[in-house]
């Protein structure tokens, strides 16, 4: 599906106005399902992100035998079956476009006595798994997987999985996670150390379903998260904060469209996911909080962003952690910005749902922006103000929702309209994208 999206000043100078709401945090959407079908009970789940690859999580948990239902209500309902209740999966394990997915269940499927075979679309079975595998066969399960460590993947689980301690390679939440679940039907203790904090919805959820686990510090300054095996999780009530990398395609379009005020509520501020606000703060961005509160340990609140200029900058190498998927749209807010902007440290963003420095250098570069390509990052050249466009260029997002996304917002500042293909991806992680974007005043429409 193609898409073409204008800026509304090209036809009535509107600009973009209006409150909203993005779609649950899709991270703690997966978890949340997946610990309500470890427990005994029925968990409650509010505001979960209703998107392709969280139904595909859910569907799966349904296989091996957890109760998943959606009340009129629009609250989810699991009722689970205990640490290492799970049963049997009848059929083939399809987790569609589902990196995050992907990585949980194969922690999951460790642990339980039982073979699961999991595959996905031709995106995901070109993704790597061997980084999660590795520990987990440690652990006792096997594995048979496609050359490279990818899907299709047999997992032969074990019911005597032996807690390990496992130092990661490079700071990971889904490596972390898919440790961490395994290691609930472990006796004794599981260790993950992480040389540099990674996103911690996983402890945050654990703590709330009842697990036993202490964090704390080794003498190198690494984090050290200990789980103690096998408890029993009691079913609980989770309210799913909204998505900050759903909340970046709205906030990057207000801060462009020349004019626009744009409030987002209820988004999820964890610290270790939410440095693309420090970093378009740090060019200038106009973006105050309000409402802050906390939500079963995560910080919530909401933000008011109004347009105005930006200016490029060096983003520090260490946050590359703590706003990974943010860096597609932050390629396009230096398109707009004065100066160059210069991004490293960002290497693994070549082995997500496509290879999305590649992905960011050829758009921008087919729209007009001078663009850097490194092996481990990006410099955007940006032009202080709109940006140009080729009418005659259909935007290639290799099948990626965050590339169709950040393409979409490029071409509600820029000069003419921007045609973008492969938007169908975006109900992955944002179902109503279009809708809420024309809500606030963008003309999007299909594309001949």
């Amino acid at each position: 599906m193609s898409v073409k999206i204008a800026h509304p000043a090209a036809s009535n100078g509107a600009s973009l106005q209006g409150t909203i709401a993005v779609p649950g945090d899709k991270s703690i959407s997966h978890r949340a399902l997946i610990l309500g079908a470890l427990s005994v009970g029925e968990s409650n789940i509010h505001g979960l992100l209703e998107g392709t690859d969280v139904l595909a999580t859910a569907k799966i948990l349904r296989a091996y035998g957890a109760h998943i239902t959606q009340g009129t209500d629009a609250v989810w309902r699991v009722n689970g079956l205990g640490v290492g209740g799970l049963m049997r999966p009848l059929d083939i394990l399809d987790l569609g476009n589902s990196g995050t997915g992907a990585r949980l269940l194969l922690g999951l499927a460790s642990a339980q006595g039982v073979t699961s075979i999991f595959t996905g679309d031709a995106s995901l079975r070109l993704r790597p798994m061997l980084r999660v595998i590795t520990p987990l066969q440690q652990m006792g399960a096997r594995f048979e997987a496609a050359p490279g460590g990818r899907l299709p993947i047999t997992v032969m689980g074990t019911d005597r999985a032996m807690p390990i301690e496992y130092r990661l390679p490079v700071p990971s939440a889904q490596i972390k996670s898919a440790v961490l679940l395994a290691g609930l039907n472990a006796p004794g203790r599981t260790a993950v150390i992480e040389p540099r904090p990674s996103r911690d919805h996983t402890e945050h959820l654990l703590r709330h379903f009842g697990a036993e686990m202490t964090i704390g510090q080794d003498d190198d300054g690494a984090r050290r998260i200990t789980l103690t095996g096998r408890p029993e999780l009691r079913p609980q009530t989770v309210y799913v904060p909204g998505d900050i990398s759903s909340a970046a395609f709205p906030i990057a379009a207000a801060l462009l469209v020349p004019g626009s005020q744009v409030t987002v509520t209820g988004v999820g501020l964890n610290p270790l996911r939410a440095a693309l606000l420090d970093t378009l703060r740090d060019m200038g961005a106009r973006i105050t909080e309000r409402n802050r509160r906390q939500v079963q340990g995560e910080p919530v609140a909401d933000l008011v962003v109004h347009a105005g200029p930006l200016r490029g900058i060096e983003v520090p190498g260490e946050r590359a952690p703590a706003m990974i998927d943010e860096y597609p749209i932050l390629a396009t807010v230096a398109a707009f910005a004065s100066g160059a902007t210069v991004m490293r440290g960002i290497g693994e963003l070549r082995v997500k749902e496509s290879d999305r420095i590649a992905a960011m250098a050829n758009g921008l570069g087919a729209l007009g922006v001078r663009v850097e390509e490194l092996a481990d990052g990006l410099i955007v050249h940006g032009h202080g103000g709109p940006s140009p466009t080729n009418d005659g260029i259909c935007i290639d997002t290799e099948m990626d929702h965050r590339i169709a996304m950040s393409f979409l917002v490029y071409g509600l500042a820029a000069q003419g309209p921007v045609k973008v293909a492969g938007c169908q991806m975006i109900e992955t992680s944002f179902p109503g994208f279009a809708e809420l974007m024309t809500g606030l005043g963008a003309q999007i429409e299909a594309a001949p």
